[in-house]
């Protein structure tokens, strides 16, 4: 079984997971891009179950049901949770101790990219996210 470790800026919070990452995406939402401080954020889900965090990790409830976390040292954003996918983490592709292992499969909320952000990818290009194909019955990624 393979296993995934990360760190915020400062190194004060890590995670580690074991397993395999479930999804991968660059999403372009306005959410993530002001929790991030960013044009989009690379993320990629795990098993909430396998993923286990130290140090000084901080948590924020964004919008309901959705709750986003940082470290409490530094301030990096970290994760993402949803009663949408109550046994997911999802997690910032940035915090990877080897983010070479990170490759993105689609972007998502495509509809929300800014203007000025142009990408040459061949990726496939969601209008909406995760949430909004849970919540319709239908698998995005």
């Amino acid at each position: 079984m393979a296993e995934l470790t990360g760190r915020c800026f400062c190194g004060a919070t890590r995670w580690q997971s074991e397993g395999e990452m479930l999804w991968s995406s660059l999403c372009h939402c306005e959410d993530c891009r002001r929790a991030a401080s960013s044009d989009y954020v690379s993320w990629f889900g795990v098993e909430k179950s396998n993923t286990r965090w130290e140090g000084p990790r901080r948590t924020y409830v964004s919008s309901p049901g959705v709750t986003r976390s940082f470290c409490g040292e530094c301030g990096a954003p970290m994760s993402f949770e949803t009663e949408v996918f109550p046994e997911e983490t999802h997690l910032y592709a940035a915090t990877l101790d080897g983010p070479s292992l990170y490759e993105p499969t689609a972007h998502i909320f495509w509809s929300e990219r800014l203007p000025w952000v142009q990408v040459c990818d061949d990726l496939p290009k969601h209008e909406k996210g995760l949430q909004a194909a849970a919540k319709a019955g239908e698998k995005l990624l």
